[in-house]
């Protein structure tokens, strides 16, 4: 009922919790009146937000119950619309739709004798748009639910899609993880084998690698229909659909019923910052117009996406895109979704040429995209209204304020952003300093930068570093030597021990200090020793490193082993104490000189040795709760690689003689490039 006041209801408890915005509360009030207004008018017009966002019921091809086909489009720049297709021998003139207010077009097509639709289940469909001219453009639906491509056609076809027997969910939906470990997944390169993989081979196959690796969360790629596989699924095409080159949408049905039978959340990765140039097979030109669904002139281009952008203030455009997200949810069981190119919708400039400096004068004013800001917080205020259990994260690299805060305090309402300062500290680190020049205080400062009181997802690497063109951690750190030196029947050289030891160091680090939330891309885990690269004519439309090749770690003989486990027992460590959902972790030590960073999470010790030589014996480390610890994490150990120089069997036992602002300490031995973690015995966990 609060959301009924034009003026932000809990504005002051975001002013307080952040005093920098003050100077901008009248922009804050004015963006929430923006989507008020929007929510108001929708309740209003629409017959609230509930009918509102459901209107793939009546958009597109709909049954009746009686057998009869609804039909419904939106083309305001059509002169007349006709649909065509397999029932009527492809006569583009015998069903013409019937011109309504608004733009909008509708057409019913009565049961057959027999009482079955016209348009039969799997047979093909096409409509023809008569433009002002006389121009007659046969497209696809915008509303399209499923769409294949023949090889040898460029273009895909819209497949009316209604089985007589649709797959049945068999297993309930998970809770919302308190603690978000997410394993970032493509279907399609999800094989050892030179193909695009299905989505039955991500269900019998890697799902259970996931269950075993410790990650409740899966978030998938390219799912969204994309003409161009090579565009990694962000040049849509069709939005309602989910893409048939792994095959149908049951079989994605099923992906997802399943892992939800394991515990494990699934998010779609969800494309609404731009779309495809397409034109008969996309949304481009849909009516022959410029404009439709998009911004006319120059502003409906992205200039390096060379894709087309959504005019976020048009209302048919709120009813498509607002409708879309609970089409995925609803029609597929999704848990939620990553939004992806939020700083490209956020600001007129698209974050072209800007580098961002943290100044809150670059968050307010005319070059934000107040339209598409409200749009977003109509999404968020929508999913979590409906659905309460599902998850929202914005990929958005410019540090907008109140992205991740509630709708009510006048924030965007997303519960997590993506940490992106943190795989681009990784990489400057390891491509510009040598070992002994790492900065202990710069490398904690990049993990724990974060706006207070917003939840952020820490990522060591994403699928951005392991594009070709760009390096995985495990490539940088090893590069040439992985191909060789692999083996465990060969001796460690120098780069592959501390490649791995490092790789190591590096994802719990970050897991651990770097967020509420963590985010690995898949095979990424075992350092995958190849970048990523789809089919393409520069290739010569290879598959050849468009695949995981999760054999690598099964293959006892190998050092990739070493890492998988490791990233297995680092993900299991957090779902024993849960140091995600903790607060924020406490820093004792970061020390130069030593090399050395130590802190306190979830009654856990965390104590990392950067040096690349030294190892310290009887280190003295500041804690605040007394008690006997023992080792529960140690990268040292052998079967992740390491050189087994600890005991396990040790207890460490405080004394209370404190150490770095901490009443009590302990003394620790601490080897070279080693990542420990201790357990307080004396706490119940």
């Amino acid at each position: 009922m609060a959301l009924l006041s034009p003026r932000v209801p809990e504005l002051q408890r975001l002013l307080e919790q952040d005093f920098y915005l003050a100077p901008f509360e009248e922009d804050l009030q004015r963006r929430y009146g923006v989507f008020h207004r929007m929510l108001k008018d929708i309740e209003e017009s629409e017959g609230g937000l509930d009918k509102f966002t459901k209107s793939y019921l009546t958009f597109g091809v709909n049954k009746f119950v009686d057998g009869g086909l609804y039909c419904k489009e939106w083309a305001p720049g059509a002169k007349a619309v006709f649909l065509t297709g397999d029932f009527n021998n492809w006569n583009p003139f015998s069903h013409p739709y019937k011109k309504m207010d608004f733009g909008k077009w509708e057409l019913f097509i009565p049961a057959g004798p027999d009482g079955f639709p016209l348009v039969p289940h799997g047979s093909k469909l096409k409509l023809v748009i008569q433009t002002q001219s006389g121009e007659l453009l046969y497209r696809i639906s915008p509303w399209a639910r499923y769409v294949i491509r023949e090889s040898t056609n460029i273009n895909y076809d819209w497949v009316h899609w209604d089985p007589p027997l649709p797959y049945r969910r068999r297993h309930p939906i998970p809770k919302k993880p308190r603690s978000l470990r997410i394993y970032e997944s493509h279907v399609g390169i999800a094989s050892p084998e030179g193909k695009v993989a299905s989505y039955k081979n991500f269900t019998h196959n890697v799902l259970p690698k996931i269950k075993d690796l410790g990650y409740n969360c899966v978030q998938l790629m390219a799912v969204m229909e994309h003409a161009y596989y090579a565009s990694f699924g962000y040049q849509i095409t069709s939005f309602f659909a989910a893409s048939s080159r792994y095959g149908p949408p049951d079989d994605l049905k099923e992906l997802i019923d399943v892992a939800h039978s394991m515990g494990i959340t699934v998010l779609l990765d969800v494309v609404h910052s731009h779309a495809s140039k397409n034109s008969e097979d996309g949304l481009n030109k849909f009516d022959g117009t410029d404009a439709g669904f998009f911004h006319s002139g120059p502003r409906g281009t992205h200039a390096l996406w060379d894709s087309r952008l959504f005019d976020y203030a048009k209302w048919e455009v709120l009813r498509f895109l607002l409708s879309n997200l609970r089409w995925w949810i609803e029609e597929y069981n999704f848990d939620g979704f990553r939004f992806d190119g939020v700083s490209s919708m956020l600001y007129h400039h698209h974050g072209i040429g800007e580098a961002f400096s943290g100044d809150y004068n670059e968050y307010f004013g005319m070059h934000v995209d107040e339209d598409a800001l409200a749009y977003l917080t109509m999404a968020n205020y929508m999913i979590h209204l409906l659905h309460p259990e599902c998850i929202t994260i914005a990929e958005e690299v410019s540090g907008m304020p109140a992205l991740c805060c509630p709708v009510v305090e006048g924030g965007t309402g997303f519960d997590y952003r993506l940490a992106m300062a943190v795989p681009d500290k990784w990489i400057q680190i390891i491509k510009e300093l040598k070992d002994e020049d790492w900065d202990m205080g710069n490398i904690v400062f990049t993990l724990t930068n974060r706006r207070y009181g917003e939840k952020y997802i820490a990522y060591a690497e994403s699928h951005d570093q392991a594009l070709v063109g760009d390096k995985t951690l495990a490539f940088r750190l090893m590069d040439a030597e992985m191909y060789d030196n692999m083996s465990v029947l060969a001796p460690f050289t120098p780069v592959i021990d501390r490649g791995i030891q490092l790789h190591k160091m590096i994802r719990l680090i970050t897991h651990a200090l770097g967020g509420e939330g963590y985010l690995n891309f898949m095979g990424n885990e075992f350092g995958h020793p190849e970048w990523l690269d789809f089919p393409r004519k520069g290739n010569n439309d290879s598959y050849h490193y468009a695949r995981r090749q999760f054999n690598l770690a099964d293959d006892q003989l190998l050092r990739y082993r070493f890492l998988n486990a490791f990233d297995r027992d680092m993900n299991h460590l957090e779902e024993r104490f849960g140091w995600l959902a903790s607060p924020p972790a406490y820093i004792s030590e970061k020390h130069e000189s030593n090399k050395v960073i130590a802190f306190e999470r979830a009654n856990l010790l965390f104590i990392f040795n950067f040096h690349p030589s030294k190892s310290y014996t009887d280190y003295r480390m500041g804690i605040e709760k007394p008690g006997k610890y023992k080792i529960v994490l140690d990268s040292d150990a052998p079967e992740y690689g390491g050189h087994s120089r600890l005991d396990h069997n040790t207890e460490f036992f405080t004394q209370s003689f404190s150490h770095n602002n901490r009443p009590n300490s302990l003394l620790v031995y601490i080897p070279s490039r080693v990542a420990l973690v201790l357990q307080n015995m004396d706490i119940q966990n």
